[in-house]
């Protein structure tokens, strides 16, 4: 199984408060943590972890942050060497703070990530090309992401869209998604939508309109809706035996989909699959610790079915 991951890398600064503060307001942290992050680079040793050969494509600095990047990468076996390193510019930075029930709420310094383009991603063509899926999220610039998508439909290679952070998607981008997975949140804004569908089915159903392929609309500790040739599928919840921190669990999910996918397995028992790797990262503090490899899956620690 090879994947192509196109996405973020940075270093999360993480703080446990004991509720977010006001507006103005100095609070009192319980405690910090400083490690690695981004969306792409958590997919790609998710992915990696669990098995897949992987090779991610990002933007990092010069800096202690974007060294300990690549120590990072080749400590857990992905292929980093299509990276783009900037002299001009710092490894993004994200700011996220952890309440007590394990919710978040994270604001990120893109750095050297907004350099990220179309032409870095075309030198990667190959990369992709070689690939049976490539998976992008959204913590670059829009033209690198449909760039990648875009590469990906004229190589024939499956594309996976991990809309977050979520912004307004339009049509020629979305044409070139084969799976696309949102959160309910996520759904919404990708849409531009000033009303939803009251239900999480019928907005799963109207994503599906919009893209010329399938969705996996996540729901959380509600499970997942899958859209796919218009069949609906309703994929149970795995729970998580305590909810530590739910940061890097939509990072875990989407790893262990196009891992599942690439191996063969049809869209409902991939996102089973996922279900299962998120449920066991939401109980397990940070994120990196958190990805599980296919030994934590089977031994199903952390996950009460």
């Amino acid at each position: 199984m090879k994947i192509a991951v196109i996405g973020s890398y940075g270093v999360g600064l993480t703080m446990r408060v004991p509720r977010m503060p006001g507006a103005g307001e100095t609070l009192t942290g319980d405690a910090f943590e400083e490690g690695p992050g981004g969306k792409g680079s958590n997919q790609a040793i998710g992915a990696a972890r669990l098995g897949a050969d992987v090779s991610l494509l990002t933007a990092i600095g010069t800096d202690d942050y974007g060294r300990a990047a690549r120590e990072l990468w080749e400590k857990e076996g992905v292929d980093a060497s299509g990276i783009l390193i900037s002299d001009d510019a710092p490894t993004m930075a994200g700011f996220i703070m952890v309440e007590p029930s394990g919710e978040n709420r994270i604001a990120i310094a893109p750095g050297a990530l907004d350099l990220l383009d179309a032409s870095h991603v075309e030198s990667f063509r190959g990369e992709i090309a070689a690939s049976d899926i490539v998976l992008v999220s959204m913590e670059i610039p829009l033209s690198a992401v449909a760039a990648a998508l875009r590469i990906g439909r004229e190589e024939g290679i499956r594309t996976v869209l991990n809309p977050a952070p979520a912004r307004p998607l339009n049509a020629e981008l979305l044409a070139t998604v084969d799976i696309i997975t949102p959160n309910q949140t996520e759904a919404r804004i990708i849409l531009d939508l000033d009303r939803a569908p009251g239900d999480d089915e019928g907005l799963a159903r109207l994503i599906a309109e919009r893209v010329d392929g399938a969705v996996v609309l996540t729901r959380g500790s509600d499970g997942a809706i899958t859209v796919e040739n218009g069949e609906v599928g309703h994929i149970d919840p795995i729970l998580a035996t305590q909810v530590v921190d739910t940061t890097g669990a939509g990072d875990s999910f989407n790893a262990a989909l196009v891992v599942s996918l690439a191996g063969g397995s049809s869209l409902r028992e991939a996102a089973q699959f996922a279900a299962k790797a998120g449920a066991y990262t939401v109980a397990t503090s940070g994120v990196v610790p958190a990805l599980p490899t296919q030994h934590d899956l089977n031994s199903t620690i952390g996950v009460s079915q």
